[in-house]
């Protein structure tokens, strides 16, 4: 009997998938995302100031990359591309998300945790968020909390809704608000809700640490923030218990998750302003509450490192430590960072930090490990939080449609640290979305485009500044990592080359 041919095609394609998803690794894997950590800030990267024993064992035993990258220098814009595997600058109006912001991460968008929970893993997020809750008309803060975590993908969230220095001060347990009192219900809103509305301005004297500028509304636990809210009491939190939070709640997570593999997202809210540490981290270095959280999330890891021990799942995990952009000193608050800075280099040799598209800005530390999988070394390839969608679904067999993740490209043997690996070879990173201003490196070299016409030249010795630049700049990092020797007049070739090759990713929709 004759067999038709589209009989034998399906039968071998079958048996290729098979062997595909044979083939394919599930590991266990951790993302642990700090805030506002600078390529200088740990001793694994050269600090000296203080030491970060855990991300340093994560370092010394895995692959740490000296070209690692986020690829925004504001933290919404970098969660959604590490989320979605597609540039932020694609997306309308995807800058610092405010207290009400609905969900930016629309259903019906495949997201790293979409599509690994489509090859059996179990998926959490738990952290800040900062990514925006509910429909178009914004968070519903005393209902349902959709769209959310849950809609793109994640089986659990246990979340700071937005961030630290914008209201509310409250947990949200995968759709509600946590511990809400119906009989106190939680108001959020951009204006006064009433005369005697005490505000860092009306109550400052009231203040445990001051505010430096724009963060003067709403006090709670001594501190004012960005926005008004009222009610919902029993619901906040001390800013001091976060960290102990967010490890309390993983190491339950994870053992609740242990005989499957699992995906989480630690989403640290360390160093991000308000810098309030817990007590017994207060005062441990010389550089102020902004040294005292780095010695904090690195007490973090740590902590995240005994469960992994203690379950017996070291050698099925895979680890992955990065920053949602670089570092900042003076960003609202009093607390010191600036004036104690002393000898440390919270960028290390770059120019820039936090809202600026140089190196600075989006360049951090990366670290990957997994034990007795991943061998000790540094690498000087490139990589990027946005690749974490597409490396993790080659490594589990997992398929991503054609019309999503449009700019994550497959970097996992970079990433797991193999001989001869390639890592990609070009990456655009951008400012907060406001300025349109963008940055692509090449190799070697590195062009800026500022359709703002400002550069946020944010030196992290001194305070934000704002100075006037040309819309193209183009500098040769080998020998000016710190971007100070503008080439684009003196190598009209490769300026040419580079200016048509960002405009083309930009316009073209996708790079992928």
């Amino acid at each position: 009997m004759r067999i038709p041919p589209a009989l034998i095609v399906s039968a071998v394609a079958l048996v290729a998938t098979a062997l595909n998803l044979q083939s394919a690794e599930k590991p266990n894997v951790i993302v642990i995302m700090a805030d506002d950590l600078g390529y200088g800030d740990i001793s694994a990267y050269g600090a000296t100031s203080l030491r970060t024993p855990h991300i340093d064992q994560l370092a010394r035993e895995g692959q740490r990359f000296t070209s690692g990258y986020c690829s925004a220098s504001t933290c919404t814009p970098t969660r959604y591309s590490f989320l979605t595997g597609t540039y932020a600058f694609r997306r309308p109006n995807t800058g610092i998300a405010p207290p009400n912001s609905p969900a930016v991460v629309k259903p019906g968008t495949e997201t790293i945790a979409s599509i690994l929970g489509s090859v059996g893993y179990k998926t959490a997020v738990i952290g800040k968020w900062h990514l925006g809750l509910g429909g178009p008309e914004g968070p519903d803060w005393n209902g349902e909390l959709k769209p959310g975590p849950r809609e793109i993908g994640f089986d659990y969230n246990f979340l700071l809704p937005t961030t630290n220095d914008r209201v509310p001060q409250v947990y949200v347990e995968n759709s509600r608000v946590l511990n809400l009192d119906p009989k106190d219900p939680l108001w959020v809103g951009n204006e006064k809700p009433s005369d005697d509305h005490p505000t860092g301005i009306t109550h400052r004297d009231t203040l445990k640490m001051d505010w430096s500028h724009g963060h003067n509304s709403t006090i709670h636990n001594g501190i004012s923030r960005i926005g008004f809210y009222t009610g919902a009491h029993a619901a906040r939190f001390r800013d001091e218990d976060l960290a102990d939070e967010w490890v309390k709640q993983s190491s339950i997570w994870i053992e609740e998750n242990k005989d499957d593999p699992f995906f989480l997202f630690f989403s640290s809210h360390d160093l991000h302003v308000p810098r309030i540490p817990h007590e017994r981290f207060q005062g441990v270095t010389s550089l102020g509450y902004r040294g005292d959280v780095i010695v904090q999330l690195d007490w973090c890891v740590g902590e995240l490192m005994k469960t992994l021990k203690r379950l017996d799942l070291e050698e099925n995990t895979m680890i992955v430590f990065c920053s949602d952009n670089g570092p900042v000193m003076d960003d609202g608050y009093v607390d010191l960072a600036l004036e104690n800075l002393g000898n440390h280099r919270a960028a290390g040799p770059y120019t820039g930090g936090k809202y600026s598209i140089y190196e600075g800005g989006t360049r951090t530390p990366f670290i990957t490990w997994w034990k007795g999988k991943i061998q000790p070394g540094v690498s000087d390839e490139m990589v990027c939080t946005i690749d974490l969608v597409a490396s993790l679904a080659g490594l589990t067999g997992a398929k991503i449609p054609d019309d999503q993740c449009l700019d994550s490209f497959d970097v996992m043997d970079a990433l797991l640290g193999k001989k001869g690996a390639k890592g990609r070879d070009h990456l655009v990173q951008q400012d907060n979305g406001r300025g349109n201003n963008y940055g692509l490196r090449v190799g070697s070299w590195k062009l800026q485009r500022h359709d703002s016409k400002n550069a946020r030249n944010v030196l992290v010795e001194a305070k934000l500044a704002n100075t006037k630049v040309a819309q193209y700049r183009l500098f040769d990092l080998s020998k000016d990592p710190e971007e100070k020797n503008d080439l684009y007049n003196k190598n009209k070739r490769v300026a040419q080359r580079l200016t048509a090759q960002l405009e083309s990713i930009i316009e073209s929709g996708r790079s992928r």
